[in-house]
């Protein structure tokens, strides 16, 4: 099938084509006929997919067709809402593109940055808006936004948008929008938080899957190192040194943890940038442009932001901290061996991850292969160091008496 298949438009189809694409993806084939017809849709597929080509195409198609009957100023009739800045825009740049040659007119909202900017834009009036909830929410209270006109709403990474705590905003937003609108729901995995917001705000929803949850390519190499928690970062230097090459991203459960992770790196003399929530706007662009452009080599990241991050050529993931989601495993490795590629994912086990490891296997239904030949092996009776709370003290008689005279010995 090519997209010529899909019924889109020449000026569409022409930006597509100036793009390379010359076949849809999977999630494109499937979705884009429904789209188009106007149904209600819930998609589970991973980063690299071609997901937000599967809705911006359809969209742009949609209101191309009815453009010139419009009369007045544009009002905002597609809303795509992502729970992070990075993939809001991310999408907004895909739906520049793809949207050149036509007249429509896209806008993009998110915090972190100066809200005025995005007031002119909303000002001048656009017909697709790419927001995440809190800004969006913050311009509506304000009255430059107006959802009354939405005829289609996109949810993108859903899953990360609950995982996030946007559950109310989200369903805040979706209310302002008018019942008779197109939903759209976008999900790396389909835990059942995600199932239910589903039931309720999609309307008789298509169901695609695309890429299943349990799915890892069969030109991906899974290497399991069992070492303690203390000696992960020795260990890493180690294979960096001797074994994992080329383009890399690493993840770490904690923005502490990635800062960390960082400056030992560039003390070791490698190209390497860290992301997370606590970064600013800018400095997480420049990191992932120096990534993509390959300026650094390494790049290390938290979940939340990494999610959704697309790039070519990733030779190697490194699980540094394993995920207690076992979905989340899948999602960060298959970012490599794509397209008939080759790639390597590490995972670093401590002992009170063992657990995790359990799980993921259990869900890809694979043993991952062990490397025992390392420095740091885990002795195998090693067990998670467990953090007691402190219990109450036998010797309770005294106690106040001793708190008074302590109390009494202040001054201020």
């Amino acid at each position: 099938m090519s997209f010529k298949d899909l019924n889109l438009n020449k000026p569409i189809l022409r930006a597509v084509t100036e793009q390379g694409y010359d076949n849809p993806t999977l999630v494109q084939e499937k979705t884009i006929p429904l789209v188009l017809a106007k149904r209600d849709v819930i998609t589970s597929a991973q980063t690299g997919t071609g997901k937000t080509a599967a809705f911006a195409l359809p969209i742009l198609q949609l209101l191309f067709d009815k453009q010139d009957a419009e009369k007045g100023g544009k009002k905002i009739k597609a809303l795509i809402v992502s729970p992070t800045r990075e993939l809001a825009i991310q999408i907004h740049e895909n739906f520049k593109t793809y949207s050149k040659y036509t007249n429509l007119r896209t806008g993009l909202v998110f915090g972190g940055t100066s809200i005025e900017p995005q007031k002119d834009i909303l000002k001048k009036g656009v017909d697709i808006l790419i927001a995440t909830p809190g800004r969006l929410l913050d311009l509506h209270k304000q009255d430059f936004i107006n959802l009354t006109y939405i005829e289609t709403l996109v949810l993108d990474e859903a899953d990360l948008m609950l995982d996030m705590g946007f559950i109310d905003d989200v369903r805040k937003i979706e209310r302002l929008c008018p019942e008779t609108k197109q939903t759209l729901l976008f999900s790396a995995t389909i835990p059942h938080k995600v199932e239910h917001l589903a039931n309720t705000i999609l309307n008789n929803p298509e169901r695609i899957e695309v890429t299943p949850n349990n799915a890892t390519s069969k030109n991906l190499g899974q290497l399991l190192y069992y070492v303690p928690k203390k000696n992960k970062i020795a260990l890493c230097l180690h294979l960096l040194r001797n074994t994992i090459k080329g383009n890399i991203i690493i993840f770490r459960r904690t923005k502490y943890g990635v800062d960390k992770l960082e400056k030992t790196l560039l003390k070791n003399g490698y190209k390497a940038d860290g992301i997370h929530g606590d970064k600013s706007q800018s400095d997480r662009q420049i990191a992932l442009n120096r990534f993509k452009k390959g300026e650094v080599h390494i790049l290390i990241a938290t979940d939340v932001a990494a999610r959704g991050i697309d790039v070519d050529n990733l030779d190697a993931v490194v699980n540094f901290d394993l995920p207690n989601i076992p979905e989340t495993y899948v999602h960060r490795i298959g970012r490599t061996a794509r397209a008939g590629k080759g790639g390597i994912a590490y995972a670093f086990c401590s002992a009170d991850e063992k657990t995790y490891i359990k799980d993921i296997q259990k869900l890809i239904n694979l043993q991952l292969d062990i490397i025992e030949d390392h420095p740091y092996p885990l002795d195998p009776k090693a067990k998670p160091i467990v953090h007691k709370t402190p219990g109450k003290s036998k010797h309770r008689k005294g106690r106040k008496s001793q708190a008074s005279k302590k109390k009494k010995k202040r001054w201020y």
